[in-house]
């Protein structure tokens, strides 16, 4: 056997080196002075060991015409993007579930700019995933539009180009994942922001211009860290989940992958006799709806989304005996539970994504209704509130409702897709109650005239307090189920066993994943 390497054997294995980290040390070395990775570094981080198909890696910037070629090979590696196909998971769900695309915008290339053979490579990654079904992970550090490419000649402004509208154009069909660190300005800020999920680190700036192009707009003149910092972006619902670094936004990239890959079947639940005793016994009084959810779902399993936006809806997923659900939930502890304009559009939007890749959604209720009054119409509450209603007349995955406590009026059936009999089954605690609108709110109305004919304040109080009794037990729980505007009241304990049972009376709809 001839122990000689061929010419062009060793050739190719060169020119490949040139586009790792090993021969892009001073590339490498300013990324980690940084404190951050590599992109190849992120890379091996979220797929699975020996499973990347790498896509047009000895690709190099369209600037033959201006810079030495063996330097473009080197400098201009992968023209500034790294593209595959993988395995995310397979450990955890099986090699078949496992399957994925991976984009690495790489910002050690050209400050990540897209170029012309990048955005190629962007086009045919896309393509790849419509066409395999796969879910897609991005990372998408990076400064947008390259002005340089000189070999590009038959061009003016380089806008008929289909990556934008590539990329948008799997919503809907595949799960995608968008991950930053560091700057992501421009184009790479509008591919962050037409993915279905956001993770960013906390060393992060996002925002639909650089300093460069605002400074040439006649806007001023900004430090990148003025533009788009994480305060801002998490604030504002831009940002989905905020990350320590880059392992950590990794980390949480294939855990919001998993649950649109399947079941698992490894699992663990705390003891639930302990959400016999979550509500307080004085209906006035919040309680952590967080601690709940954690109770219910299997231990660890919870992610949530969109923290501090929309407060007063929680949003995220969570897994019940290995299986994969969506969950929203009304937080007492944030105005009272009720319903703003900013969380009607972030439960929408949740639930719109979720129920175009087929995942079942539990709602977990306790709202006294819209949040109303001028503030509220001043952030353009019918449109945003009715949103929610649009959702839930789209959906067509399985939603279970369970009535922790309130459930009232318009922003209660806003929380089940619409409607009290719109959930495959919606059950209550015993300390739910309900009503057209608030009790006191309803009571104040319906016995205006009774409570000003009196005119001692003490007996006026006294008067309202039977009322609003009265109203109590007319409207709690066990009479709702009675009146059957809900399925059942159910014992708290059970949440768990009935909510797993209701869903398997659905059959396996977003059981298997959509990958």
């Amino acid at each position: 056997m001839n122990d000689e390497t061929r010419p062009e054997l060793s050739a190719w294995r060169e020119r490949v080196a040139r586009t790792l980290d090993e021969q892009r040390s001073e590339a490498r070395n300013r990324r980690h002075d940084k404190g951050y990775r590599t992109a190849r570094e992120n890379i091996d981080d979220l797929v699975d060991a020996d499973s990347l198909v790498e896509y047009g890696q000895l690709a190099v910037a369209a600037q033959r015409s201006r810079r030495d070629y063996q330097d473009l090979q080197s400098n201009t590696a992968g023209d500034g993007i790294i593209t595959g196909t993988c395995t995310i998971n397979a450990a955890l769900v099986g090699a078949g579930r496992a399957r994925a695309a991976v984009i690495v915008n790489d910002y050690s290339v050209l400050a990540g700019t897209q170029g012309f053979f990048h955005h190629k490579k962007l086009d045919r990654i896309c393509e790849l995933a419509e066409e395999l079904a796969l879910p897609v992970v991005m990372y998408t550090e990076g400064g947008g539009g390259r002005p340089g490419d000189t070999d590009v000649t038959t061009q003016i402004a380089g806008l008929n180009i289909r990556s934008f509208s590539t990329w948008a154009g799997l919503s809907g069909k595949v799960p995608r994942i968008a991950v930053n660190n560091g700057y992501c300005f421009a184009g790479n800020a509008a591919l962050f922001g037409c993915a279905d999920f956001t993770i960013a680190t906390r060393s992060s700036w996002i925002g639909m211009a650089g300093p460069a192009m605002i400074e040439g707009g006649g806007l001023g003149k900004f430090d990148p860290t003025d533009i788009g910092p994480i305060e801002v972006q998490e604030r504002n619902g831009v940002v989905d989940i905020v990350a320590d670094n880059e392992a950590h936004a990794t980390a949480l990239a294939r855990q919001l992958l998993s649950y649109f890959q399947g079941p698992v079947d490894e699992w663990s639940a705390v003891s639930q006799e302990r959400l016999r005793d979550v509500i307080p016994q004085d209906r006035r009084w919040a309680y952590p709806v967080r601690r709940v959810i954690e109770t219910i779902a299997d231990t660890g399993s919870f992610l949530e989304l969109q923290r501090i936006f929309g407060r007063s809806i929680v949003t995220g997923f969570i897994r019940l005996e290995g299986r994969p659900l969506a969950l929203i939930a009304n937080d007492c502890q944030q105005l009272g539970g009720a319903v703003d304009a900013q969380a009607s559009e972030k439960a929408a939007r949740f639930l719109r994504i979720c129920n175009a890749l087929g995942l079942p959604v539990l709602s977990l209720t306790d709202t006294p209704g819209f949040m109303v009054g001028p503030d509220s119409e001043k952030q353009g509450a019918v449109r945003s509130m009715s949103s929610l209603f649009l959702a839930g007349a789209a959906m067509t995955v399985p939603v279970v409702a369970i009535f922790l406590r309130k459930g009232y009026g318009l922003g209660a059936m806003a929380m089940t897709g619409g409607s009290f009999v719109r959930p495959l089954y919606a059950a209550s605690w015993p300390t739910g109650e309900f009503g057209g609108m608030g009790l006191e709110g309803a009571v104040r109305l319906g016995y205006k005239k009774e409570l000003d004919a009196v005119s001692e304040p003490a007996e006026r109080e006294q008067l309202f307090q039977q009322l609003l009794a009265r109203m109590y037990e007319v409207g709690k729980a066990t009479e709702a189920a009675a009146h059957l505007e809900i399925d059942a009241v159910i014992d708290p304990a059970d949440t768990r066993a009935v909510v797993l049972r209701a869903f398997a009376a659905a059959g396996p709809t977003g059981s298997q994943g959509v990958c």
